[in-house]
C-alpha cells in the first residue's frame, strides 16, 4: 500500500543554490509548470544540461499523473536504487521475488509481479532495465504515467522509443542515457510540486497549456 507524505519539505541551502546556478545557465521560465519541474529536477540530479533537449514529456499527461499521485496512486519501480531515490512515498518493487526464465529476465518478471499487485492506474518508474519497460508495454497496465528512463547501450533507446510510440502517458528521453537517479528525480518533481487550489485547478481547465519540451513523434 502506498503511503502519502505531506507536500511541505525543507529545502537545503545547497539545493537552493544548485537550482539558482542551473537557472543561470539554462532558461526554463518558458516551460509549463510541471514540465519545468521535471526538466529541472532531472538536470539537477545528473548535472547534465543536455537533458533539456533530450527529455520528451507532455504537460497534460503530467497534470493527470500529478493528480493521481497526490490522490494516492501506487508507485512501482524497477529496482531498489530507484526506490531509494524516492524519499516521500512508499513504492512497490518486486525484483527480489522475481526469477528469470526462457525469454524472460528477472526485471521483466518483476514487472508482471508488480502489476498483479497494484493493477491499473499506477505510476511506473523505470530507470535501470530496458526489459522492464518492454514488459510493461506488453501488459494492458493502463498506467497513470510511465517514467521510462532506463540507461544502457543495449535496448535502452529502443525501449524508450517504443514507449513514445505506444501513446501511453510518459516521461522519456531520446538518448541511451538515463538511470535510477534521473528516473527517481522525475517522480520527485511531481511529488514536490504543490497540488493546485480549487480555483487554480478550474482555471487550468480553461487555459491552453504551452508546448512541451519535445513532442512525441
Amino acid at each position: 500500500m502506498s503511503q502519502v507524505f505531506p507536500e511541505s519539505r525543507v529545502v537545503h541551502p545547497i539545493e537552493q543554490e544548485s537550482f539558482r546556478r542551473l537557472r543561470s545557465r539554462l532558461d526554463t521560465s518558458h516551460l509549463p509548470p510541471l514540465t519545468r519541474a521535471v526538466v529541472e529536477r532531472v538536470i539537477h540530479s545528473a548535472a547534465d544540461l543536455e537533458y533539456a533537449g533530450d527529455l520528451v514529456t507532455d504537460e497534460d499527461a503530467l497534470r493527470h499523473a500529478h493528480a493521481a499521485l497526490h490522490a494516492g496512486a501506487p508507485v512501482v519501480v524497477d529496482v531498489e536504487m530507484v526506490a531509494a531515490g524516492i524519499t516521500r512515498r512508499a513504492t512497490v518493487c518486486r525484483l527480489s521475488k522475481a526469477v528469470s526464465g526462457p525469454g524472460l529476465t528477472r526485471s521483466a518478471h518483476a514487472v508482471r509481479l508488480a502489476y498483479e499487485q497494484v493493477g491499473p492506474g499506477a505510476l511506473w518508474v523505470i530507470g535501470c532495465a530496458p526489459t522492464a519497460l518492454e514488459e510493461l508495454l506488453r501488459l494492458d497496465a493502463d498506467p497513470a504515467l510511465v517514467i521510462g528512463l532506463p540507461v544502457g547501450f543495449v535496448g535502452a533507446a529502443e525501449s524508450k522509443a517504443a514507449l513514445r510510440a505506444s501513446g501511453l502517458p510518459a516521461v522519456s528521453n531520446v538518448s541511451e542515457k538515463g538511470g535510477s537517479a534521473v528516473a527517481a528525480a522525475a517522480l520527485n518533481a511531481l511529488l514536490y510540486h504543490p497540488t493546485p487550489t480549487p480555483l487554480a485547478a478550474e482555471a487550468s481547465t480553461t487555459t491552453e497549456a504551452p508546448a512541451p519540451v519535445k513532442e512525441t513523434s
